[in-house]
């Protein structure tokens, strides 16, 4: 996989759909932009160290295809919040709803038309669900949930991301490319608790959900080269990113080995080093979403 996509994020909706009036929530306590100091690395790496690297080879190149398919799996490692439209203070996915590491995958199709020009676009599913008693009480989409009560909650998010990328410089053993994607993630979140009895006191059946839908361009560098004069030994990797003001930001960056079985077949593993999406809910049609996930990357690819 060529294409990291962390998760984004979203259109804010209430549970009954009517859009309330406007006003300003704050979703954010951090700094919304603060790079990995491995982020930086890997960055400087592949922009001063790719022409050196590439620059006086022939151009027979060693990934000679016109049409890539490639499947990862991701063991996800997730942190963040989500905020509902009415709410003050977000609920946090490890503490408050006990999410914790599960297994996914990410797809990617790139058309590679001409020998510097690519149309791709990447398929992601990032679904987390889990039952847990609360250790504080939590609100969302204006829902009181008291400490005590067990709730099960689920979080489902699903990801088209076309893009284009065009390899401005490109040689025998490698190239290094810039793309431009737009990411569209569809995520639902849903936090319900049975009629039970909590401290002595009963309480009602409770349930909320909200959903986001949004378009996130993101931009960044591409790269592969291969270690020896040799097609089979090669490390590869991106870092996308964008900051948008007000609405939030998103960055992302992965990095993998790979061993090319033959020139149709190769298999690769890494790490996403990061991926975080920040969407604040300072709109009145849209809820909050910041989420972080990082973990162990291992894929094939086939090209044709």
């Amino acid at each position: 996989m060529h294409s990291r996509i962390g998760f984004l994020g979203c259109v804010k909706r209430g549970t009954n759909g009517n859009k309330p009036p406007m006003r300003n929530s704050r979703v954010i306590t951090e700094s919304p932009y603060r790079v990995p100091r491995g982020v930086i690395v890997i960055a400087a790496f592949v922009l001063l160290g790719f022409p050196a690297a590439l620059g006086a080879q022939q151009h027979e190149d060693f990934d000679q295809y016109q049409l890539q398919l490639s499947a990862s799996w991701f063991y996800s490692n997730p942190s963040g919040s989500i905020q509902g439209k009415s709410d003050t203070v977000p609920v946090d996915f490890g503490k408050d709803l006990g999410f914790s590491s599960y297994s996914t995958f990410i797809t990617k199709v790139d058309w590679k038309f001409t020998r510097k020009n690519h149309f791709y676009v990447a398929f992601s599913s990032f679904n987390n669900s889990h039952q847990a008693a609360l250790r504080r009480t939590i609100v969302f989409q204006g829902n009181t949930f008291v400490v005590g009560s067990v709730t099960q909650s689920k979080i489902n998010s699903f990801l088209v991301a076309p893009g284009y990328q065009y390899d401005f410089i490109r040689r025998k053993r490698g190239h290094l490319g810039l793309g431009v994607q737009l990411d569209l993630f569809n995520t639902s979140a849903r936090i319900s608790a049975a009629a039970q009895v909590v401290g002595g006191v009963q309480h009602a059946a409770v349930s909320a959900s909200g959903s986001l839908l949004a378009p996130i361009p993101v931009v960044g560098p591409q790269y592969r080269l291969y270690l020896t004069n040799s097609p089979r030994l090669f490390i590869e990797g991106s870092f996308y990113g964008m900051y948008l003001f007000g609405y939030g930001d998103f960055i992302s960056t992965a990095d993998e080995i790979g061993y090319s079985v033959n020139e149709h077949f190769s298999v690769n593993a890494g790490y996403e080093l990061g991926s975080r999406l920040t969407v604040n809910n300072n709109q009145s049609n849209r809820i909050g979403l910041r989420m972080t996930q990082q973990g162990a990357i291992a894929g094939l690819a086939f090209s044709f």
